[in-house]
């Protein structure tokens, strides 16, 4: 490295991803990657000091993918932030809306786009491209795109509102270290993945642990277990410092009751 500090994201440039990246590290360098996957390689290669990728949208839900890699590979998060979607229609100059047969975009704007598309394109084929800022490149007489509001680009026309379905719609980022140089000794929030005991009660056993210390749990969604059908991984976000007795303590007692348990990040 030459002293600079460098963060992978997921681009092209003018991706969602990219915009968080500027506003968790505004002096870093951001390298933009071609997908999610390669997000992670950069951050465990060294070619990249940090990451940032998108975790949950408050419309549709966990990034799917993002919350398997964050599982598996050597990364944990140390902080993260909300950032308010405003999701634009994007056209070339010139084109008219009845001529557009194809929307590109990603999978999940296009979804959080769902009823505008049925209302004004119920025809158009909807194509998912790696990001918002993706579709910019597929634009031609007939398609459309669906981008953020921030994006400026030469010959493009952006929709004048927001075409999204819910307007307050906001998407959690996190911002990645190597799990390997050490988990963030405190903060705020904690984030883990959990494999239960497959019998009855074992979930409700688990979140016992944290209710009868006063921890509030703040999120709980459920993975399938890709080799294990019928079995599940819980990922699960709590109110607690690390560092705090109780929250080590109901922490130290889940690990002890889990088939698999693994701490992802520690952040404000």
């Amino acid at each position: 490295m030459d002293g600079a500090v460098y963060v992978a994201c997921l681009g092209p440039e003018g991706s969602y991803s990219e915009l968080a990246a500027s506003k968790l590290v505004p002096n870093g360098t951001i390298r933009l990657c071609s997908n999610f996957s390669a997000v992670f390689d950069a951050l465990e290669s060294g070619a990249a000091d940090n990451a940032v990728i998108p975790i949950e949208n408050s419309i549709q839900g966990g990034v799917l993918q993002n919350l398997d890699l964050l599982e598996t590979r050597d990364a944990c998060a140390c902080r993260a932030m909300r950032l308010r979607i405003d999701h634009r229609l994007a056209v070339r100059e010139g084109v008219r809306l009845a001529d557009v047969t194809r929307i590109y975009s990603h999978e999940q704007a296009i979804g959080q786009c769902s009823r505008y598309l049925d209302a004004v394109f119920p025809h158009a084929e909807r194509i998912f491209t790696q990001s918002t800022a993706k579709s910019l490149s597929m634009l031609d007489a007939h398609s459309a795109g669906i981008v953020g509001a921030h994006i400026r680009a030469p010959g493009v026309v952006l929709s004048a509102e927001n075409i999204a379905d819910e307007k307050n719609n906001f998407t959690q980022f996190f911002l990645l270290r190597r799990r390997s140089e050490g988990l963030p000794a405190r903060g705020r929030t904690v984030f883990f993945s959990a494999v239960c005991e497959h019998r009855p009660g074992s979930l409700l056993e688990l979140l016992r642990r944290f209710s009868a210390r006063g921890i509030n749990l703040t999120r709980i969604e459920s993975r399938p277990i890709p080799a294990v059908p019928g079995e599940y991984r819980f990922f699960i976000e709590i109110d607690g410092d690390p560092s705090m007795p109780n929250v080590q303590a109901a922490l130290s007692e889940a690990r002890e009751d889990c088939r698999s348990f693994r701490i992802l990040g520690v952040y404000d």
